[in-house]
């Protein structure tokens, strides 16, 4: 199960943002990084996580945007 979120993932040679569950991409991106921007701002707008997978599909990088349950002092 997909965790809670955008999720930026390889889809072919392009990259796709995808909420966490949905069967269709938000949107495509000819690169990586056009995608990790989209991602990033609909995540603050909902205040989710962001969480960018590498080519080979495992998550490399997460971003929290909401109210993290236990934020750390300081």
């Amino acid at each position: 199960m997909a965790k809670p979120g955008q999720h930026v993932v390889p889809n072919g040679s392009k990259w796709s943002v995808r909420r966490a569950g949905a069967s269709k991409a938000s949107g495509t991106f000819t690169t990586q990084g056009e995608a990790i921007a989209k991602a990033r701002d609909t995540a603050q707008k909902q205040k989710t996580e962001l969480f960018i997978h590498g080519r080979d599909g495992r998550i490399r990088e997460r971003n929290s945007y909401g109210t993290d349950p236990h934020p750390p002092k300081g």
